[in-house]
């Protein structure tokens, strides 16, 4: 039986700065900084999280937080 892809919880607040890594959406945003607008909840076997100029939610899976330098 095929394993099951491990989610990546993460406890980040609202206003947290993240950056698109290992995606698709990656290559089109590489230089963007986003931020959330929501705390990440569950959703279809994933944790997701929205994202200020992005409509729906976005698996955290894909997400690495930027600290500030």
């Amino acid at each position: 039986m095929p394993r099951k892809p491990k989610i990546k919880h993460v406890d980040w607040p609202i206003g947290t700065k993240v950056r698109m890594v290992n995606c698709y959406e990656a290559k089109e945003h590489a230089d963007k900084i986003w931020i959330t607008r929501s705390e990440p909840w569950e959703m279809c076997g994933s944790q997701v999280v929205l994202l200020k100029g992005k409509s729906g939610g976005f698996d955290t899976g894909c997400l690495e937080v930027v600290k500030d330098a």
